[in-house]
């Protein structure tokens, strides 16, 4: 198992110490305790009211001020009726049970820090509408309505995101953006969509040169095109994934980022001028720190390296992990995405 599993998975009473994943994050989003030192919450109804949520759904958990460890009594399909607006020290945990929000808007963690989210599925997610939306007990807002992501980190920081299945959806799987820090996203199997990944909100909102993100043990599979991730001012350690194939480019971005793509599996497709990882977006980039490190390239993938000096993340020491060698990776990432669990087993 990889270093994060490792941590977790070979405990049979899983169930019963379900807050101790908040210790196993690595990298940049390493704090990120979500409720950790909350009540369980469990989910019971997967009905969805975004202005007045009743006890017992997904949205009355995930909007109380206090820390909270939300499960799911049963398997469910959640259709939200608009953006589900997170509140901070939450973590949604889909382990034991197959739960999936799909079908309509997903989930923004906006204004806030500490969220863990794991096991679930999120895909075909459609826009938000203009309405009324509760992102906490005491108040209810208007919105605009959302872009149709899967999941959005906005002006937010201490985020994981681990072992969840994403897919087709409107706009993007994973965004990152208005100077978002400190995130981990690991363990995610990525299917059938465009724009997977964006890091950074645009090439003038240079508030973003704070982003950090680790991107880590994650499976790029079949049907994606570009943006795994594209990355802006910011900081991206992309390391030990699995990247099956990529139409246009996997790894992309603009305005000077910095990227270290460490240890991942690169299989390229077979079109002869799509065999590139990388991709800029803008010109000038000859400066650009981009580094390709110990990566194993298959079927004719190459990287673009740029720039000089040191392009090492710096992690504190709680943050550092070991680097998997990429012949490993295939093996590493063959969870990825939600695990099936079973209450008083490992988690095999």
């Amino acid at each position: 198992m990889n270093t994060i599993d490792s941590c977790w998975r070979s405990d049979p009473n899983w169930a019963m110490h379900r807050q101790a994943l908040a210790d196993c994050a690595i990298g940049f989003g390493k704090a990120a305790i979500g409720g950790k030192y909350g009540a369980i919450y469990v989910v019971t109804d997967p009905s969805d009211d975004p202005a007045n949520p009743k006890p017992g759904t997904l949205r009355y958990g995930v909007i109380q001020t206090k820390p909270l460890w939300i499960i799911f009594a049963r398997d469910m399909v959640i259709k939200l009726g608009n953006e589900l607006m997170m509140n901070s020290f939450k973590t949604i945990d889909g382990r034991g049970v197959k739960v999936e929000i799909a079908n309509g808007p997903c989930i923004t963690v906006q204004n806030v820090h500490n969220i863990i989210i794991h096991g679930i599925g999120l895909h075909d997610c459609k826009p938000g509408k203009s309405g009324l939306v509760r992102d906490s007990p005491t108040h209810v807002g208007h919105r605009r309505g959302s872009d149709g992501d899967a999941i959005v980190i906005f002006a937010s920081s201490n985020i994981w995101v681990d072992h969840c299945f994403l897919s087709r959806s409107t706009d993007g799987l994973i965004d990152v953006i208005h100077a978002s820090t400190a995130v981990t996203i690991s363990n995610n199997y990525f299917s059938q969509h465009d724009k997977v990944m964006l890091f950074g909100h645009s090439d003038q909102f240079t508030d973003d040169k704070i982003m950090k993100v680790t991107v880590v043990f994650n499976r790029f599979g079949p049907g994606l095109i570009e943006r795994m991730p594209r990355v802006r001012f910011g900081y991206a350690h992309v390391v030990n994934n699995r990247y099956e194939s990529w139409q246009m480019y996997a790894i992309g971005g603009s305005a000077n980022p910095t990227i270290l793509s460490e240890g991942n599996y690169f299989f390229a497709p077979q079109n002869p001028s799509s065999k590139q990882v990388t991709k800029r977006e803008s010109g000038g980039w000859k400066n650009w720190k981009w580094r390709s490190s110990n990566d194993m390239f298959v079927n004719g993938a190459f990287f673009v390296p740029s720039g000089w000096g040191s392009c090492a993340p710096y992690y504190s020491k709680s943050q550092v992990f070991s680097v998997a060698q990429a012949a490993l990776v295939p093996a590493l990432t063959s969870n990825a995405g939600p695990l099936g669990c079973v209450a008083r087993k490992p988690c095999y």
